[in-house]
């Protein structure tokens, strides 16, 4: 076996296993995902990352990084801590994910309901905004016909008032 030949596969297993095994300070995480140290330690104190410490630092392994990725993308798509709480606690509690998958499941389609709801109520608001600006701009021009209206009027009397 020593002088066996790397094969792709092995390679993979083998990048694979560096990956997992790789450890990831605050500052490097932080740095790679653009955010703030204060941040990765916000979702700490949630309880939801729990990284190693040596001595006083703190250590992430490949699964921090990759609940942190789930984190940021929840949030990013309007989950709730308590949701996402929710969805990363069924990760280890259930092998087959079948209860995580349902969890999410239920959760996007709860978010795709509010979503299409605030969705028709921002083009109702946009249509009731371009129908009040079309208002105010016929205003506006109305008010500017009278008032150069007015205007030769007043020059009219003025021409007159001088002869």
């Amino acid at each position: 076996m020593p002088n066996e030949k790397p094969t792709k596969a092995n390679s993979a297993a083998k990048n694979a296993d560096d990956v997992d095994q790789k450890l990831f300070s605050i500052t490097e995480l932080a740095n790679e995902l653009d955010i703030s140290t204060r941040t990765i330690r916000f979702y700490e104190t949630k309880n939801l990352l729990s990284p190693q410490r040596v001595g006083g630092a703190r250590v992430f392994q490949n699964r921090d990084r990759v609940r942190l990725l789930l984190i940021l993308r929840g949030k990013r798509l309007g989950f709730s801590l308590k949701d996402i709480s929710e969805y990363l606690a069924l990760y280890d509690a259930d092998q087959t994910h079948v209860s995580q998958i349902e969890l999410l499941q239920s959760k996007v389609d709860d978010r795709l309901k509010k979503l299409e709801i605030q969705l028709h109520d921002l083009q109702t608001t946009i249509a009731e905004l371009k129908k009040m600006r079309s208002l105010t701009t016929e205003a506006l021009a109305n008010k500017a016909l009278a008032n150069k209206a007015l205007a030769n009027k007043v020059i009219a009397n003025k021409v007159l008032a001088n002869k």
